[in-house]
């Protein structure tokens, strides 16, 4: 299916058929008619003009939500999930909910865990509050009012405030149809004094089939609020993908980002957060492993509004094969952000003389009294490092490996769910090799 089939009528049936209220309808609508006149997006250092943003089914999966248990996930699956508790959970199969479990404690103090459609139905006025309102705007380009127009799945999570969520919440977007394409959304709100951690996976048969991957994040952390954010993407080699992840932070909140940026397609990848109240923090972690011929385009920036405000990046990545990867670091402190710190650090290894990997800094500073920094390097294998290992008895093969496991392990370990550090590990092993 090419987007040119794409339709106002197509729209409005398909907003119909998930009985869904007006405002969402007609939001829909005025996304589609902003992408007709929108360009795409054109992002620092990477031609996206030959990219298929076309080659994809919007709808394939028709089947009803209905519940299934955790042992009739297939062991693909099964691996990122723990299958002897009851874990506060939601897995969405080719965009329809599969399974959800909230704890009863969690459900009594008002935390909501569901999937968008379902939230959009009984919480209209939530969903509206905060879907591509304050965070990402439909206008910003064509990808994000196409977005707008063809979101098709994703997640709603809900935090009263003065709650604590003490154990992870976990989502799995799992694409088992090779056609299916996720114009995927999730929403993620702290309130005042709340607190929640949230990872996501996104998982992806092994394939060559063509088709598209449309996500945008929105994360909200009220007022002295913490969220932590992990998340891992794996989809195939055919799979073109753009990932949006925003933040908004209030005052003395914190909002910490740790991202496994392991797709094997083209990939635009930005992780904005803004800290918008005094105090606020923000430090955003990840890593990326890119091979075979697949280009890459990643942003990490993060904005000091607020006083005091305090925004750290840290980016890893790997490259082999004819693999590209951009990284871009961007703080950017506005004026009347007294006393921001702005610091980040990006950094590229290379395991082939076909690689390429690019770090690019960027400091924007519009105060006086601030502190920022940055760091950045891209290489090769350190041969010293290599020397010493091999010099003990390890193969060459086996040394790489040990050192890229190294180079990456800061992000990896930030990771909350250890059976998710466990299969980001195994993605990078399997990458590498």
């Amino acid at each position: 299916m090419s987007t040119d089939v794409f339709t106002r009528d197509y729209i409005e049936s398909y907003s119909k058929k998930q009985q869904e209220p007006t405002w969402m309808t007609d939001m829909r609508l005025n996304a589609f008619d902003v992408a007709q006149k929108t360009d795409m997006p054109k992002p620092d250092k990477t031609k996206i003009t030959r990219w298929d943003f076309n080659s994809f089914e919007h709808v394939t999966n028709q089947e009803e939500a209905k519940q299934i248990t955790l042992t009739d996930l297939p062991e693909g699956i099964k691996k990122f999930v723990d299958t002897e508790k009851k874990q506060n959970l939601l897995v969405l199969r080719d965009t329809v909910k599969q399974y959800v479990h909230l704890t009863s404690d969690l459900m009594d103090q008002g935390v909501i865990l569901t999937d968008l459609q379902t939230a959009i139905t009984e919480y209209p006025e939530l969903v509206q509050k905060y879907f591509m309102t304050d965070a990402v705007q439909v206008s910003e380009h064509k990808l994000t009012a196409l977005h707008a127009a063809l979101v098709n799945g994703g997640a709603f999570i809900y935090v009263p405030k003065n709650v604590i969520v003490n154990e992870p919440i976990q989502t799995i977007f799992w694409q088992d149809n090779p056609s299916q394409a996720l114009f995927n959304h999730v929403i993620l709100v702290a309130e005042e004094n709340s607190e929640v951690t949230y990872v996501e996976n996104y998982l992806a048969t092994e394939t060559e089939a063509k088709t598209v991957m449309n996500v945008i994040s929105e994360v909200f952390a009220g007022a002295n609020a913490k969220i932590s954010y992990g998340s891992v993407d794996h989809f195939a080699h055919g799979t073109t993908s753009y990932i949006n992840r925003r933040g908004l932070a209030e005052r003395d909140a914190t909002i910490e980002w740790a991202l496994g940026q392991m797709n094997d397609g083209d990939t635009i990848s930005e992780n904005v957060t803004h800290l918008l109240g005094d105090q606020s923090v923000c430090f955003a972690k990840a890593v990326s492993v890119g091979r075979g011929d697949q280009t890459q385009n990643f942003t990490a920036h993060i904005v000091n509004h607020g006083k005091h405000t305090n925004g750290i990046i840290l980016q890893h990545g790997v490259m082999k094969d004819r693999a590209t990867g951009i990284f871009h670091g961007i703080g950017k402190i506005e004026h009347g952000g007294t006393k921001a710190n702005a610091e980040q650090e990006s950094r590229v290894l290379m395991l082939s003389k076909h690689a390429r990997g690019d770090a690019n800094p960027i400091l924007l500073i519009d105060e006086d009294d601030v502190t920022a920094g940055h760091a950045a390097s891209v290489g090769r294998v350190d041969p010293l490092q290599l020397y010493y290992l091999m010099s003990r008895g390890i193969s060459r093969q086996e040394a790489e490996r040990l050192i890229i496991h190294g180079f990456l392990a800061p992000v990896v370990n930030e990771i909350p769910i250890q059976a998710v550090r466990d299969q980001l590990t195994d993605v990078i092993e399997g990458k590498v090799n």
